[in-house]
């Protein structure tokens, strides 16, 4: 039986959004933000929360679970279930891990790349990731007209000059300088580590939807220390960035193609993919 989320549009068209998180207490602050009532409704296997902004747009919130594996089936069902009115674009957030100085505790972090940063192998010259290896993308470039405008709202809501650069999803947060070390000289442009941003990425790029990541700072990445994490400063700092987006603008940033085919937009994908895509791989303290 397929399960189809209920069509909210009327009148003009209004833009759509799906936000994937990790766990509640980001979808908490996310929804705080909206500042709209919420409505639960159902999925197959859990539920998300559908608020109507003030704007007019339609914001579904839903807490997938953490890791790339559950986030691409959480995106996926959503995406899935909502195929005859389409979101407009998918948006990866919550908190994350930033990569000193670059984004310290507390700043927010706009992707302009979202890269799977430990999917591939081990050889005996070093890590060779999935596109080194003919077996398809590890980079999802989300466009670049969106990443300004939300960098731009977020300056103009006060946000102390939120970074850009790639945000890395891993399936191992880091715990040690020789990690974060060895992932910053793979990725000289990374700003900050998290767990969820491919798999969400991967599973609008399946169903022809254009995405972006949105990322606040608990913690540095590197040596594991609790004591230094400031979750409550991040989710602070998440609740404000999405008080600040311009909803009904980020839609119209995407190329027309990207919002209205069902195929893979060519430009959605790093340039370096040239094999076909393998099969998907299989509290909220990100480093």
């Amino acid at each position: 039986m397929t399960v189809r989320l209920p069509d909210e549009r009327s009148g003009p068209a209004r833009a759509r959004l799906l936000v994937v998180v990790a766990v509640p207490a980001e979808a908490e602050a996310v929804l705080r933000g909206l500042g709209g009532p919420a409505r639960r409704v159902p999925l197959p296997g859990g539920a998300l929360d559908r608020v109507a902004h003030p704007s007019g747009a339609t914001v579904d919130v839903l807490a997938g679970g953490v890791g790339p594996g559950a986030a691409a089936a959480a995106a996926a069902t959503a995406l899935t279930a909502s195929a005859a009115d389409r979101y407009d674009l998918v948006v990866s957030a919550g908190i994350a891990g930033g990569f000193a100085p670059r984004a310290p505790i507390g700043s927010t972090v706009v992707a302009d790349a979202i890269v799977a940063a430990d999917l591939g192998a081990e050889t005996p010259t070093g890590f060779a990731d999935v596109t080194e290896l003919g077996f398809g993308t590890v980079r999802h470039t989300p466009e670049p007209a969106v990443v300004a405008l939300v960098a731009e709202a977020l300056r103009a809501a006060g946000t102390d000059t939120p970074a850009t650069g790639a945000v890395l999803t891993v399936s191992t947060v880091t715990g040690s300088a020789e990690r974060a070390a060895a992932l910053t000289a793979r990725h000289p442009d990374a700003v900050a580590e998290a767990m969820e941003g491919f798999g969400v990425a991967e599973a609008a790029a399946r169903h022809g939807v254009p995405a972006f990541e949105l990322r606040t700072v608990s913690n540095a990445v590197g040596p594991r220390d609790r004591s230094g994490w400031r979750i409550g400063e991040a989710l602070g700092a998440l609740e404000r960035a999405f008080a600040a987006l311009p909803y009904p603008a980020l839609p119209r940033q995407n190329p027309p193609d990207q919002s209205s085919s069902g195929q893979n937009p060519p430009d959605h994908k790093s340039p370096d993919r040239t094999s076909p895509a393998p099969p998907r791989p299989k509290e909220a303290g990100r480093g």
